[in-house]
């Protein structure tokens, strides 16, 4: 079986839509196209005259883009992170023309059961974790030649893993008897080296986790793409993210309040609301997944969706 053929079902697939939308002729992006569920749901509620511009990392994702993009001309697909949203959207001339922008974070269903991807500790497969698998640095790679001083700020930072120093030390001396080399050997190393199992919880749980944010500079790549936003959005455009990490839903959270409150000024200075500089105000805060959708995909339980509009 192929990796393009492992099926993916869109979390909120029809809130997240409902909310991007303000203008059926409008210009709206894609930061994450996937497996195009969002997308379709878009162009299928857009007039003749809209445009939407979908990006995404993985290969597999750009295919399935790309067959989208010849039987509908009102969609185009780029083969880029939605990091380079900012530098897409001034090349086009689109500063200040944007609808919506939609961001869906994360790893996506094809990415996870394909165990040629390595994101999944349940299946074994190499140690890879790109999103492209066709550029830079490997999750084996790194593991194998980084400090273990690096591996545990890693696990700590991004995975929140408590015992994040004694793992690193099991990594550092295993791979001095062999290289890591496939998702079993390190999924057994964690398990192994694990003082304490957490209920319904596999131990490599969040190493795996933060392997694969710092292998792919999700975090970073998020704030970027936030601060791109604005820039991009019209006044009355609207943001949505849809985030499945506390660590990501946090940076969106902080970056909305950030937005809502306005410039940072010397308490007491005499000065008007309207001259704060308010940039957004909140749409949605903190929707989760339905019982129902839930039910359904699994997945969709860490989900948080939130919405913002831009407002000046």
């Amino acid at each position: 079986m192929m990796a393009a053929e492992f099926s993916h079902r869109s979390v909120l697939l029809d809130e997240a839509v409902d909310e991007l939308l303000n203008d059926k002729k409008g210009i709206y992006i894609d930061g994450t196209f996937g497996r195009g569920g969002h997308s379709k749901l878009i162009l299928s509620r857009l007039g003749e005259q809209a445009q939407l511009l979908a990006f995404d990392k993985d290969p597999e994702a750009i295919a399935i883009g790309a067959a989208l993009a010849e039987a509908d001309t009102r969609f185009e697909i780029v083969h880029r992170s939605f990091a380079d949203i900012g530098e897409v959207i001034a090349d086009k001339g689109w500063e200040g023309k944007v609808a919506g922008i939609l961001l869906d974070l994360g790893v996506s269903s094809p990415q996870l059961d394909d165990p040629q991807r390595g994101f999944s500790f349940m299946q074994d497969g190499p140690l890879d974790m790109r999103m492209d698998n066709t550029a830079g640095q490997t999750a084996a790679d790194w593991l194998n030649t980084a400090t273990a001083g690096e591996i545990a700020e890693v696990l700590r930072d991004y995975g929140e893993e408590r015992h994040s120093r004694r793992l690193a030390r099991a990594i550092v001396e295993a791979r001095e008897i062999k290289p890591l080399e496939t998702t079993r050997e390190l999924a057994q190393l964690i398990e192994k080296a694990s003082p304490k199992r957490e209920k319904h919880k596999h131990p490599a749980t969040r190493s795996f986790q933060a392997i694969r944010i710092y292998i792919n500079r999700e975090l970073d790549e998020l704030k970027t793409a936030l601060d791109a936003s604005l820039k991009a959005l019209s006044v009355g455009g609207h943001l949505a993210v849809i985030s499945f990490h506390s660590l990501e839903d946090r940076i969106v959270k902080q970056f909305i309040r950030q937005q809502e409150k306005g410039d940072e000024l010397p308490r007491g200075l005499p000065i008007r609301d309207v001259e704060m500089n308010r940039k957004m105000k909140t749409r949605v805060k903190a929707r989760k997944a339905s019982a129902e959708e839930i039910e359904e995909n699994a997945r969709a339980r860490s989900a948080v969706f939130r919405v913002a509009e831009k407002i000046a």
